[in-house]
């Protein structure tokens, strides 16, 4: 077994501790690798992970791991890794930062400085195996350091001029765990740090194309095309690969146009268009209106202030779908109103949300905005039945969370919403508070 320092920026690749110093642990907390659930292609066992299929993505494997609160701000987590890595595969440490307005930061390397100082942080492990030969880790040390507190971000999000390419791949599994469907919609971007987690938008951009002038927002769901450790949008001073490159130009641009890199992708490719970003079949085709591979303009959303917190949305008459559904479901139990769940806000759930308001001293105009919510959603757990449950289980589902909507708050339920919350990075509590619910319901 080997217990290596992450305190470095450079991970895999990273200082061996002596024997001695393994009996001195860092102060801070010991990683739970196997309690939480949101887990991509990971086998778990006598608390150790490693790969499932390591014919998957040549033996690619993620474990997101529980968020730590945090007693005073930090900008940087230092991690002690003990696990047994083969020749050629490699495990990645990294961390991002939850600000006091609950965005989070972009995905960092352990040992390297958050952009803000933090009040939470929650690490990810991703394992790479080396064809058969698959990494196993057996522990994970993690440390805060209060050195070099910078103030909180601001400004605008970064955007760029980038070339958009189809993914297809329908029925295949994106790098976060999500089985591509028909005509879906989602983005890849050639580097780790702003994948989402399955169940999660975290990392989203906005995708505008000026031969339509339509636009769509879209989550990172996949990692591509051609590179995987090209984060382009960050400066020289972070970005984790091909430092010399202007920032906002990805290296397959760059191989494509300017013969950089031998015009070769981080594998030794040909590269054979300039792409930036892939495009799911239905953001390409429905939200783009694209019919060609084409140039785009991207705006990467986490940047500059961070990710934005979900906050309640507005639901009123004429609008449909799955957070309809959720109001309607909700009236039923706060207000008895006898709804026919169908997703249709028509004049009935306008009626019963406007008895609803009035009943509750709100504003009654059958809007449902952040108040009516906040009045609206109960707390459910472990042991709860009935159409509040039958919301979450609705909800969790539309997330890709696949749960039977059967009222009945079963265990199957509780792991579902634990890894939910885990996904977002909310605490894993298996009970909805209303931070929990402003997630379910965005």
């Amino acid at each position: 077994m080997r217990v290596i320092s992450l305190a470095a920026a450079s991970i895999g690749v990273a200082a061996l501790f002596p024997p001695a110093a393994m009996a001195a642990p860092l102060p801070g907390w010991q990683a739970d690798l196997v309690a939480d659930v949101a887990q991509t292609n990971i086998s778990t066992q006598d608390g150790a992970i490693t790969v499932l299929d390591s014919t998957w993505r040549q033996g690619y494997a993620v474990d997101l791991l529980a968020v730590h609160e945090l007693s005073t701000p930090t900008d940087r987590v230092d991690a002690r890794l003990s696990a047994r890595i083969p020749p050629g595969a490699q495990v990645d440490i990294d961390v991002r930062g939850r600000l006091a307005d609950r965005s989070w930061t972009e995905w960092t390397a352990a040992g390297t400085a958050l952009p803000v100082a933090a009040t939470a942080v929650q690490a990810r492990i991703t394992l790479h195996g080396n064809g058969p030969a698959v990494p196993t880790v057996t522990g994970l040390r993690l440390s805060a350091d209060q050195a070099g507190i910078r103030p909180a971000a601001t400004g605008t999000p970064l955007t760029y001029r980038a070339f958009a390419t189809r993914e297809g791949l329908t029925g295949q599994t994106t790098a976060n765990g999500h089985v591509i469907t028909s005509r879906d919609h989602f983005v890849a971007l050639p580097s780790g740090k702003a994948l989402s987690a399955k169940g999660s938008s975290t990392y989203s951009v906005k995708l505008c194309n000026p031969a339509t002038n339509k636009c769509e927002v879209a989550p990172v769901w996949d990692v591509g095309p051609w590179n995987t450790k090209d984060d382009y949008w960050n400066p020289a001073s972070v970005r984790q690969s091909w430092k010399d490159l202007p920032q906002g130009k990805p290296e397959a641009q760059a191989a494509y146009q300017d013969d950089y890199n031998g015009g070769k992708d981080q594998y030794g490719r040909a590269v054979g268009n300039p792409a930036g970003v892939d495009l799911a079949d239905g953001t390409f085709w429905d939200g783009l209106g694209m019919t060609d591979n084409g140039w785009i303009q991207v705006t990467y959303q986490w940047t500059g202030a961070g990710t934005p917190a979900p906050g309640w949305p507005i639901v009123e008459q004429g609008d449909t779908g799955t957070t309809v559904k959720t109001v309607q479901y909700l009236l039923n139990v706060r207000q008895q109103a006898g709804l026919a769940v169908d997703g249709d806000f028509g004049p009935a759930t306008l009626a019963a949300a406007k008895t609803f308001q009035s009943a509750h001293g709100l504003t009654v105009d059958g809007i449902v905005g952040p108040n009516t919510w906040s009045a609206l959603v109960p707390v459910v757990t472990s042991g709860s039945t009935g159409d509040a449950v039958r919301a979450v289980q609705n909800e969790l589902t539309a997330h890709d969370i696949t749960t039977p909507v059967t009222g009945v708050f079963d265990a199957a339920t509780d792991t579902n919403l634990r890894s939910f919350q885990t996904a977002n990075g909310l605490s894993a509590t298996g009970s909805t508070d209303a931070e929990t619910w402003k997630a379910l319901v965005n």
